[in-house]
């Protein structure tokens, strides 16, 4: 049976098989580290999930609108009302099956063949495949890590051309944890108005923050709301990435086309859990502050470890909760004969010989560095970090 040209141009998401792998080896009884996971380990918050219980019980098993109960799409407005004072209208705003889900449906209502779409490097792994899958080209830009890995307006450039039509935005990043500083944020804003392009604001990290670094969504800048589309979720503030909620706000005839694209894929997002939703942004918020509180303790500690080992750098994150350190300095190094080639052979080492699961940096086009969670256990930190040294002093 011949697949689609469609699937053909993508690849499976490798910081989900890595997760998968790890897991299988922890099935087979081996006692493996994961640092691949993107989900904090804290549980979601008992309000939101009773509220979820009192829904499913109470009979709100049917369908919704398309995108959301108008409850939760009001509690949404209200939540970006309160943290950005952006002013959005219901119908400026749909709910999604995830804000992976959300990405999906805007590369496929807002581009297709013939246009280009800026994806700043290091990049959220699903980018480039979501743009592909719309039929579009995704332009890969460099960036540095002196610049917190937030693109400049002159790498941005050499990037552009006639057929751009969109940039997307993710800050705090993953991998990197690298956040833009209100400044970067408004030379890219300028940069967006002069090429008139789309932002796609990828925010999903802006509650996990550290070291006094203030938020800024670059739709409150001038002339960036209307030419903004948001995208933010549940699954990492509240700890609910099992849920699958994630929110599109912007511009009424893109949410409309985000909207009839939805309707004709999977429909409305699960109908239970919207009074949830309402919950999450509207309840007490004070499980964000003790749960980043933790976060912020295991950046600090994987940071200096990895900073102290041979032939390592560690960039420290300002939001998110992964570091992305640079380990080139151990490329060309070798193991029972075998070089360690680049990030791929070095994340097969390590699941192989010390049984630690890291994300490869090719993954988010940067081979010089990795991905580490550490939304896991301080001591499965603790123990991961002492397999990495150790494997790093067997390369000769």
């Amino acid at each position: 049976m011949e697949l689609s040209n469609r699937v053909k141009g993508i690849k499976p998401s490798p910081t989900l098989a890595i997760t998968a792998k790890a897991n299988q080896m922890k099935a087979d009884g081996m006692d493996v580290v994961g640092f691949g996971a993107g989900e904090p380990d804290f549980d979601t918050p008992d309000n939101i999930k009773q509220a979820c219980i009192k829904s499913l019980l109470a009979g709100n098993t049917k369908y919704t609108p398309v995108p959301g109960t108008n409850e939760a799409r009001d509690a949404v407005a209200g939540k970006l009302k309160k943290d950005q004072g952006l002013d959005y209208a219901r119908n400026q705003i749909v709910i999604s099956c995830g804000a992976k889900h959300t990405l999906y449906n805007i590369f496929q209502a807002l581009v297709g063949e013939g246009d280009e779409v800026l994806i700043p490097a290091p990049y959220w792994v699903s980018y480039p495949d979501q743009v592909v899958l719309a039929s579009a080209e995704p332009v890969i830009v460099e960036t540095k890590e002196e610049n917190s890995f937030i693109p400049t307006v002159s790498e941005l450039e050499k990037a552009t051309t006639s057929k751009t039509k969109a940039l997307v935005i993710n800050s705090p990043s993953n991998p990197t944890g690298g956040a833009a500083t209100r400044e970067q944020l408004e030379e890219i804003a300028q940069f967006a108005r002069d090429k008139d392009l789309v932002v796609i604001s990828d925010e999903i990290y802006e509650k996990i923050i550290y070291d006094d670094y203030e938020f800024t969504s670059i739709a409150q800048l001038p002339g960036m709301m209307e030419r903004t589309i948001l995208v933010n979720g549940l699954s990492k503030a509240y700890s609910m990435t099992g849920w699958r909620i994630g929110y599109a706000a912007g511009p009424v005839d893109i949410v409309g086309a985000i909207s009839k694209i939805q309707s004709q894929s999977t429909s409305n997002p699960v109908s239970f859990i919207m009074p949830a939703v309402v919950e999450a942004l509207n309840g007490p918020q004070d499980f964000i502050g003790t749960m980043v509180a933790e976060f912020d303790k295991r950046r600090n500690y994987i940071c200096d470890r990895l900073n102290s080992m041979d032939g390592v750098t560690c960039f420290k994150p300002q939001g998110a909760f992964y570091v992305f350190p640079n380990f080139s300095g151990l490329y060309g190094r070798k193991f029972n004969g075998k070089a360690i080639e680049g990030s791929n052979d070095f994340a097969d080492y390590l699941l192989d010989e010390a049984k630690v699961a890291i994300v490869s940096g090719i993954a988010f086009g940067a081979d010089d560095y990795a991905r580490l969670s550490y939304a896991i256990a301080m001591g499965n930190i603790e123990k991961g970090l002492d397999r990495i040294e150790a494997a790093i002093a067997n390369l000769k």
